[in-house]
């Protein structure tokens, strides 16, 4: 008998690759601006809710020693009467290890499964970023990755979709 602590496979990760898997290497901030340009009138009791326009763009590159970085940025501009009440943008992204997918199968992984993990974390930070300029957090509700990456592959395949 041996007391040496042999930790073998690394956890989450299958080690011949047969199994898909994705392991979350780190997360981080990469862009982030909260404007609040009409403060702090926009702030005063009473006024009507403003009309909030939500946008998200997703993008993903391969990295050196098989990683990938899938970058989610989300944008929230609020107006009211047209006039702005504020602007967020974040740039949130991870890095990914992704093992035991298929080439062709690869795009879907990191444009709709990692946003999965990634959008959590990014709604989080909008719903602060609200809160601390003044106003109720803005809580975004959840996301549907695997229709945007649909919507966005057939606007590519036939930009007229875009443009009706």
């Amino acid at each position: 008998m041996t007391d040496a602590f042999n930790p073998g496979p690394e956890p989450g990760l299958p080690q011949d690759g047969s199994q898909p898997a994705i392991r979350i290497l780190a997360q981080y901030v990469r862009d982030l601006s909260f404007e609040n340009p009409r403060a702090p009138e926009a702030l005063r009791a009473g006024a009507q809710p403003p009309a909030i326009e939500l946008g998200v763009q997703l993008n993903a590159q391969g990295r050196e020693g098989g990683v990938f970085e899938v970058e989610m940025k989300l944008t929230a501009a609020a107006r009211r009467e047209a006039e702005a009440v504020f602007q967020i943008e974040l740039v949130y992204a991870g890095l990914f290890q992704v093992v035991g997918v298929e080439q062709e199968d690869l795009e879907q992984v990191l444009m709709i499964e990692c946003p999965r993990y990634l959008f959590p974390f990014a709604r989080r930070l909008i719903a602060d970023l609200s809160a601390e300029g003044g106003f109720p957090p803005l809580m975004l509700e959840p996301m549907d990755f695997a229709a945007i990456y649909l919507a966005r592959k057939a606007q590519a395949e036939n930009p007229q979709i875009g443009n009706a």
